[in-house]
């Protein structure tokens, strides 16, 4: 199979300022391309180049398994943004979270240290487990909740490409606009 840089929701300048156009370029369209291009390198003429994604991810470890994990982790950070999003979740996501955490103020606090807090490069994730129970991980390089048996609901990239453009060394006030970002009908719909 030959992968390709999936097509982004919305325009490369849309997020703007939560995320600049020049951050776009860099961590859209050359950084996740390159784990594209990696990944389809290293999988020709393997046994996974007959798999898809989340099979590649499963089964592979090292070089190949730190390009798909990466290609999928990216995909599914870029596809968690719109043109003015943010707010706050609605059905029963809010109500999962509001079960699990008490209020979306107290999940949106942990969640926001726990990607403040992740050591060196990774992600913070909001997954639900086989049971439906929410939770929030901390994977680091190119970890995946994938990898773990878990479904992603959000996460949110804090390698320094993600944000050192747009806001040098200050990744909390990068976490902090993300939330204004978020196209929380795309997240719903993961629940």
């Amino acid at each position: 199979m030959f992968f390709e840089l999936p097509k982004l929701p919305y325009k490369a300048d849309e997020l703007n300022p939560v995320i600049s156009p020049l951050t776009m370029e860099f961590h859209y369209g050359k950084h996740h391309q390159a784990y594209v291009t990696n990944l389809n390198n290293l999988i020709n003429g393997t046994e996974f180049a007959k798999m898809n994604l989340e099979e590649i991810v499963m089964k592979s470890d090292g070089a190949i398994f730190n390009n798909a994990a990466q290609v999928w982790n990216h995909t599914f950070y870029f596809h968690s943004f719109k043109h003015n999003g943010g707010g706050a979740p609605k059905g029963p996501l809010a109500s999962a979270i509001d079960s699990e955490w008490g209020s979306f103020e107290n999940f949106k606090k942990e969640f926001s240290n726990a990607a403040l807090t992740v050591f060196g490069s990774g992600w913070a994730w909001l997954v639900k487990d086989k049971d439906g129970k929410l939770s929030i991980s901390k994977e680091s390089n190119a970890g995946t909740p994938v990898k773990n048996g878990h479904t992603a609901i959000l996460t949110f990239d804090v390698w320094e490409h993600a944000y050192y453009l747009d806001y040098q060394n200050k990744r909390a006030d990068y976490i902090a606009a993300l939330w204004n970002i978020i196209d929380w009908d795309i997240v719903s719909a993961r629940f």
